[in-house]
C-alpha cells in the first residue's frame, strides 16, 4: 500500500507543469506556442532566457528527486524507481494539464536519479555537461546521457531494479527525441547559442578588467 501511494505521490509531482505555469505567470504567454512548443526546460531557456530557464530546470529536476528520494528512504530501491518513473510519465503526460504532450523527461529523469542512484545520477549529469559544452547540442546531450545511465548502474553495483529503471530512461527519452535524432542525423539539428554568449561575456568581462 505505501509503495502505491508513494507511485501516485511521484505521478502527481510530476504532474507538475512548472514550464508552462512560470511562463504563465511571469510573461503571461503560452510556452506551447514558442520554439519547439514544449513545455520543459531547455524551450523555456531558448525562449525566454536563464532567468525562467533555469528555475524550470530546478524544478522539473526536483519533481523527480523528491518523491524518488523519500519513496528509496521509506520503501527502497523498488518503491523509489516505481515514484522517480511515475513522476517522469507525469511530466509526459501531465494530469494538470488534461494530459496533454507535456515534456521530454530530462531533468525529472536526472532528477529521479539523484533521489534513487545518486552516484548514477550525478555522473550521467557529468555526461550531459561533457556533450553540451562540447558539441552544443542539448538534444544529443540528454540522450547521451540517459544512455549512460544503464552503464552507469551496472559499473557501480546498483539492485536491479535501478538498471531496469536506467533502461526504461533511457528508452524513453531517446524516443521523445526522435524528432531531433532524425535533424542530427541529417545536419540540421540548431546548437544552443548559449556557450557562445557566455564565451562572449568573458570576453567582455576581460576587456574590461
Amino acid at each position: 500500500m505505501l509503495t502505491a501511494i508513494l507511485t501516485v505521490v511521484g505521478y502527481l509531482c510530476g504532474s507538475m507543469p512548472w514550464g508552462y505555469w512560470l511562463v504563465r505567470v511571469f510573461r503571461h504567454e503560452d510556452i506551447r506556442t514558442k520554439g519547439s512548443g514544449n513545455i520543459g526546460a531547455s524551450n523555456v531557456w531558448r525562449a525566454y532566457g536563464r532567468y525562467l530557464g533555469l528555475p524550470v530546470v530546478l524544478l522539473d529536476t526536483a519533481k523527480g528527486f523528491v518523491p524518488a528520494l523519500v519513496a528509496t528512504i521509506l520503501a527502497g530501491h523498488g518503491a523509489g524507481v516505481l515514484a522517480g518513473a511515475a513522476a517522469m510519465v507525469g511530466h509526459y503526460r501531465p494530469l494538470f494539464m488534461g494530459f496533454r504532450k507535456g515534456g521530454k523527461m530530462v531533468a525529472t529523469a536526472g532528477g529521479a536519479f539523484l533521489g534513487v542512484a545518486p552516484a548514477v545520477g550525478g555522473l550521467a549529469a557529468a555526461v550531459w555537461v561533457l556533450v553540451f559544452f562540447t558539441l552544443r547540442y542539448p538534444s544529443l546531450a540528454s540522450m547521451v546521457s540517459a544512455s549512460s545511465l544503464v552503464l552507469w548502474s551496472l559499473l557501480l553495483g546498483y539492485p536491479w531494479p535501478v538498471t531496469v529503471f536506467a533502461a526504461f530512461a533511457a528508452v524513453g527519452v531517446i524516443v521523445l527525441h526522435r524528432a531531433n535524432l532524425k535533424r542530427l542525423l541529417h545536419g540540421e539539428e540548431n546548437r544552443s547559442t548559449l556557450w557562445r554568449r557566455w564565451s562572449r561575456k568573458g570576453a567582455s568581462a576581460s576587456t574590461s578588467l
